[in-house]
């Protein structure tokens, strides 16, 4: 299961920096451009019984859900993505989940780590967005100071036998100019979401009300502007919403990982 060989790390200062002031809860908020040039990971823990079934749904779930690294159980290092990383508390606020609601948002994870939890990495849309802003493309909840917005979608996802549930998809807002440039820049980065999945009407893949997302928080659509939507690896929380596992732990939405590895190392052509 364990896949930390495929990938390769250099200690990086800006990057380390940024987890030392989250260890020690200096920095608490979203992680959207903090530690430019560098992956952010989205984070999902289980128990082992479903370990390997979450990485069957992964496999089946490229676009949401892209592994970077998956740890072996209890193991809270991942050298993978950065040699001095520790999992229980280099993420500024994590979910704890029982049985599919939400029973707490820890600023770490000391007092309920367990040997036989299971940790994976996925990437994050917040890796391309880089790209975009050096193609001069306005990043919404960047310049206004939010949180991405994330919203459930009637979009299912690939099933296993034991979990299932709807696709979450983050938002973007732009001219239709830079939104075709999107696709072709993020296009290039499969493994933190790749291409958006839609571009303009919410409502045709289930969102009512754009100016309500499930996750995150709202941010401003300008005349002339389409919402543009990219697969989001906050689905395994819908996934848990749906499926309701006895325990699980996320990152907190827009609460990232923040990795070692570089954002231009990720792309694919």
């Amino acid at each position: 299961m364990n896949q930390d060989n495929t990938l390769h790390t250099t200690l990086t200062p800006e990057a380390a920096n940024c987890r030392a002031l989250i260890r020690r809860g200096a920095h608490t908020g979203p992680t959207a451009g903090l530690a430019p040039g560098y992956v952010q990971a989205n984070l999902m823990i289980l128990p082992k019984d479903l370990a390997n079934e979450f990485l069957l749904f992964c496999q089946r779930n490229p676009k949401p859900c892209p592994l970077l690294s998956v740890a072996e159980p209890g193991q809270y290092a991942m050298p993978a993505l950065g040699q001095d990383i520790d999992l229980r508390q280099d993420v500024p606020k994590y979910r704890v989940w029982h049985h599919g609601e939400l029973a707490s948002e820890p600023k770490d994870l000391m007092d309920i780590w367990r040997d036989d939890l299971v940790s994976f990495a996925i990437g994050c849309s917040f890796s391309f967005e880089e790209a975009l802003l050096a193609n001069s493309i306005d990043i919404r909840h960047i310049s206004q100071g939010r949180n991405v917005p994330m919203y459930r979608t009637n979009i299912p996802t690939a099933n296993t036998s034991k979990l299932h549930g709807p696709l979450v998809v983050s938002m973007r807002p732009m001219k239709a100019h830079d939104a075709i440039r999107a696709v072709q820049v993020t296009s290039r980065f499969p493994a933190v979401h790749g291409a958006p999945i839609h571009l303009g009407d919410p409502a045709l893949i289930g969102i009512q009300d754009i100016n309500q997302p499930d996750y995150g928080d709202p941010v401003d659509i300008h005349e002339g502007e389409i919402p543009v939507f990219w697969a989001c690896g906050v689905t395994p929380q819908s996934i848990i919403h749906t499926v309701k596992p006895a325990f699980s732990i996320t990152h907190a939405p827009g609460h990232m990982l923040i990795t070692d590895i570089s954002n231009a190392s990720l792309a694919s052509f």
